[in-house]
């Protein structure tokens, strides 16, 4: 068997197709739950605590250049080359994790109520199985 006939069965096995497309939407997935949080969540949590903005914290590790004139944001900061401590967008972070993985176990939980109710809902016996049945358990008397 040649390296590539190899590889070609190996990609084309159920688990690595079923994988790839995990990871695919898994992205996907990661990307509009980053979006809830940077332009839904955080704007509603910055409103309660008095606009604050989680991006914008940090601690400059070292001064701007002598000539930097912008402004002392951390995406301009961040552009100039200026070394930022940026706990908030760990803060940030931390909570699209939070409601990422709250999400998947919600997801989870529902897979395994309805596999539960799919093994549940198991068919009755049929009538002749279970007569044969109470035949052997007689004989075996």
């Amino acid at each position: 068997m040649t390296i590539a006939s190899e590889f070609k069965e190996f990609a084309m096995k159920g688990n690595v197709v079923d994988l790839a497309v995990g990871v695919i939407i898994g992205a996907a997935f990661g990307k509009i739950v980053d979006s809830i949080v940077k332009d839904l969540i955080m704007p509603i949590v910055g409103k309660i605590f008095g606009g604050l903005d989680f991006s914008n914290y940090f601690i400059m590790l070292s001064n701007p250049p002598a000539e930097y004139k912008g402004a002392m944001t951390y995406d301009a900061l961040t552009k100039a080359g200026v070394p930022l401590f940026a706990y908030g967008n760990f803060i940030t972070v931390a909570i699209n994790f939070i409601i990422l993985a709250f999400i998947i176990f919600m997801m989870v939980k529902q897979i395994n109520r309805l596999k539960k109710d799919t093994l549940q809902a198991a068919p009755p016996t049929p009538e002749e199985v279970v007569l044969l049945r109470e035949i052997r358990d007689s004989l075996k008397k």
